[in-house]
């Protein structure tokens, strides 16, 4: 069946329109957004978001965004606050209540209830006239636009607009509190972002009675049994200080091997590779990762902050940690 319209046309046309609206959004933003910020900054509870049907859903993620940046925050749906989840509203919570015409009923109806309560109120809206403008203590405003859907009926400019605004909202207070990487990978240690910010090469190396080390004067023999029996691919070799000597790798081995080299009688001090790179046991895992890749290495022994070995860390360890994928 042909199309009545040109689908290109029409889909550049959603796009011109709420790029339009959020340009026409940052151009208003003044006074009213500074003060909600600084509201979000001083709030001493949470920081409760609410708004029904297609605000709504841009306010979970809102809250989410918050949440994520280090602002305690979150979703109440406007019907179930009125069924008792506004039992987890307090004096000392800022609640954003979302609706571009301000007169979603089921968020209007929980105004008494929170003036009772006692909390900071914010209305986020596109009325100025509204109920809900009225009724809050704060207000943002958003400026006039038009909706991209065709009939100007579905919310679509004006969710974008609001989606974009809490993002800068929640970016603004957490520039503001000096939100660092490290504070980002404490609210999100599970997944590869996470795992980057936070793993340390002394929570994946290997030590103690896993880690594989010879002494100085050790047979080559006793450095490959060593290496074979701790499964790694390299073996460290300290002085009697448990100071870094150097290192045998399995690739080493190899080369020695086909030499014919006298595994029996060598000792690994004629054979090691001495002064190799280390890697400080307080530093990422991701860095530890770039350093091997730079140097095209595949371990490296770990020190402490007395340069003594205390394990090793090997590129496959990172991989397996999730740390890049």
């Amino acid at each position: 069946m042909k199309s009545e319209f040109d689908i290109i046309q029409e889909a550049r046309f959603v796009f011109d329109k709420e790029i339009e609206a959020l340009v026409k959004t940052r151009d208003s933003l003044g006074e009213d957004f500074e003060n909600l910020v600084n509201l979000v900054l001083n709030c001493q509870g949470k920081i409760v978001l609410t708004g029904m049907g297609k605000p709504g859903h841009i306010a979970t993620k809102i809250a989410a965004t918050l949440a994520s940046l280090g602002t305690p925050s979150f979703f109440m749906h406007p019907g179930e606050a009125l069924h008792g989840d506004l039992g987890m509203v307090e004096r000392k919570d800022v609640v954003i209540l979302m609706s571009y015409s301000g007169e979603s009923e089921e968020v209007t109806r929980l105004m008494p209830v929170l003036q009772d309560i006692g909390c900071t109120t914010v209305a986020i809206t596109g009325k100025p006239r509204s109920t809900l403008a009225r009724e809050c203590q704060h207000h943002i405003f958003f400026p006039e636009f038009e909706e991209a859907c065709y009939m100007h009926l579905a919310p679509t400019s004006s969710t974008t607009a609001l989606l974009v605004l809490g993002d800068a909202l929640a970016l603004s207070v957490s520039r503001a509190k000096n939100y660092t990487e490290e504070d980002f990978g404490l609210h999100h240690p599970a997944g590869a972002l996470g795992k980057k910010l936070l793993v340390k090469v002394r929570d994946i190396m290997h030590t103690g009675e896993a880690n594989a080390v010879v002494p100085c004067g050790s047979t080559l023999r006793g450095a490959i049994v060593e290496m074979s029996t701790k499964g790694l691919s390299m073996v460290t070799v300290v002085n009697s200080e448990n100071r870094l000597a150097g290192i045998i790798t399995d690739g080493d081995l190899r080369r020695m091997l086909e030499r014919n080299v006298n595994v029996y009688d060598e000792t690994v001090d004629a054979v090691m590779t001495r002064s190799p790179k280390w890697i400080d046991f307080r530093e990422m895992a991701v860095n530890a990762l770039q350093y091997m890749s730079d140097r095209k290495i595949t371990g490296m022994p770990v020190l402490d902050e007395k340069q003594e070995v205390i394990g090793s860390v090997l590129m496959q360890d990172i991989f397996k940690a999730g740390i890049v994928r």
